[in-house]
């Protein structure tokens, strides 16, 4: 977030930060399967690395120019919360520590409402509340299946997608995680 605020002011922008967090409670269960379904289909098994998920990343990247990573939600968690958005293998390494910690210490649960409120979903969009208060004019506990799938369909770029203008793209990858909503396990953190 600092570093998004520093760039905004470099740039002759005013900063631009909407964040309110909120325990997971007060956001919507449809968000937390949304997120799981898009981001990290394994979350609830793995300890914090998705080693299948790493493979196939590591195949296609020998076979393609584009870069496509396989980082779970801990891994996200740690790396938005303790580290900064770079691609060596200095912070690749702490990233690997404090996912490590941060699954033996804080569990699925904590893991999963501090990746809700620190995510960035947007343009100075921080969290589920903001995100959700921003693009649909609701609380997080409020969204709705398609709402929530839509807000997790732009999270791999929400500064170039937006929710309420939802390209062809992004309505495939919708109408895909709101059907993978349906094979993952069930999450009840919330409640």
């Amino acid at each position: 977030m600092v570093i998004r605020c520093a760039g905004q002011l470099l740039n002759g922008k005013p900063i631009k930060m909407t964040k309110e967090w909120v325990p997971l409670e007060e956001i919507s269960n449809n968000l937390e399967q949304a997120v799981v379904a898009s981001e990290d289909n394994e979350f609830l098994e793995h300890y914090g690395f998705d080693f299948e998920a790493i493979k196939k990343a590591r195949e296609l990247n020998k076979k393609s120019k584009k870069v496509r990573g396989a980082s779970t939600i801990s891994q996200q968690t740690a790396k938005n919360v303790f580290l900064w958005p770079d691609r060596t293998w200095v912070r690749k390494g702490l990233e690997v520590y404090f996912t490590a910690l941060i699954e033996v210490f804080w569990g699925k649960r904590r893991i999963l409402e501090v990746y809700l409120n620190v995510i960035e979903m947007g343009d100075g969009i921080y969290g589920a509340e903001g995100a959700s208060k921003t693009y649909f004019h609701k609380p997080a506990k409020r969204l709705s299946k398609p709402e929530a799938a839509l807000i997790a369909a732009v999270l791999p770029n929400p500064r170039k997608w937006n929710p309420t203008i939802p390209t062809s793209y992004i309505i495939r990858k919708q109408n895909w995680i709101l059907w993978n909503m349906n094979n993952i396990e069930k999450m009840n953190f919330s409640k």
